[in-house]
């Protein structure tokens, strides 16, 4: 008992070193300069400052945006995701690979794709200009930006929420057909109660990267549309205000420990939920 107790200390100490210098001691940095001033004297003025219109503004179109992002990666990922758990393996891995090479490209490369795509000599102006329909005005705006988002973002979605409707037993669908429901009726009560794991999961994890980007908004929003990870990476490469940057930093923070925590309770409510119908 001691033996195991003395090795799964050591298994865990190279992880415990790593958490400590690459989470631990970046975000206590971070919570420092948000508390003190440019002498190092601690102060709330920081935090104050962020809650200006300016940047309460960036941060509330960057909580729109990322929740448009959000809901539209959950309309595309979830028939693409019940079509894939219906299809022979051989076709499904083929398709599940189209969506996953996002994944697999750099991020920087693919965004600036989508830059030549919608500038205003793009390719879609030219396909409408070939068409003899006046040109859009797609670049710059915050309608460039979710494009991007989904392109970049959308395979965060899809793969938890395969993972969670490939468990669905099939009789189940089969038996709330026999039972007389219709795909509407099996799609609101039977499919997305038990594949919610993967919904929240999926959000969690498109919300979060969605909310704290600035290269895809920085390359397809340009300086129209600021969201506050702009504002963020500014302060510290071009203002040089590390203590502005740590508190809207640690404002994001929040945003995202209510995320997680949101996440985690869900989870805990769904499995207290299957707990009782088992029991029952």
């Amino acid at each position: 008992m001691f033996e195991s107790k003395k090795l799964s200390r050591l298994l865990v100490a190279p992880f415990s070193v790593w958490a400590v210098i690459f989470i631990v001691l970046p975000l206590f940095f971070v919570l420092y300069h948000s508390l003190t001033d440019g002498a190092g004297t601690f102060t709330a003025a920081n935090l104050g400052e962020v809650f200006s219109w300016e940047y309460m503004s960036a941060l509330g179109l960057s909580v729109e945006l990322a929740l448009v992002s959000t809901v539209l990666c959950l309309v595309l990922a979830y028939p693409l995701c019940l079509i894939l758990t219906s299809m022979k393996r051989g076709k499904m891995v083929l398709i599940f690979v189209l969506f996953l090479l996002p994944l697999w490209m750099n991020s920087l490369l693919t965004t600036m794709a989508w830059q030549t795509i919608l500038e205003r000599n793009g390719l879609i102006n030219l396909a409408l200009s070939a068409l003899g329909l006046p040109t859009l005005t797609l670049i710059n705006t915050p309608f460039a930006i979710v494009v991007g988002m989904i392109y970049n973002f959308l395979p965060y979605m899809v793969l938890p929420l395969y993972v969670s409707l490939s468990k669905i037993d099939k009789s189940v669908i089969e038996a709330a057909h026999d039972l007389g429901a219709g795909w509407a009726q099996t799609l609101r009560r039977i499919l997305i109660p038990l594949s919610m794991p993967g919904i929240v999961s999926g959000a969690t994890m498109v919300f979060i990267p969605a909310l704290t980007t600035f290269v895809i908004s920085a390359l397809l929003g340009g300086n129209k549309v600021l969201l506050v990870g702009n504002i963020i990476e500014q302060e510290f490469t071009a203002a040089y205000d590390w203590q502005i940057g740590s508190a809207l930093s640690m404002v994001l923070m929040v945003f995202i420990l209510l995320n997680i925590a949101l996440e985690a309770f869900s989870g805990e409510e769904g499995h207290a939920h299957h707990a009782g119908k088992g029991a029952a």
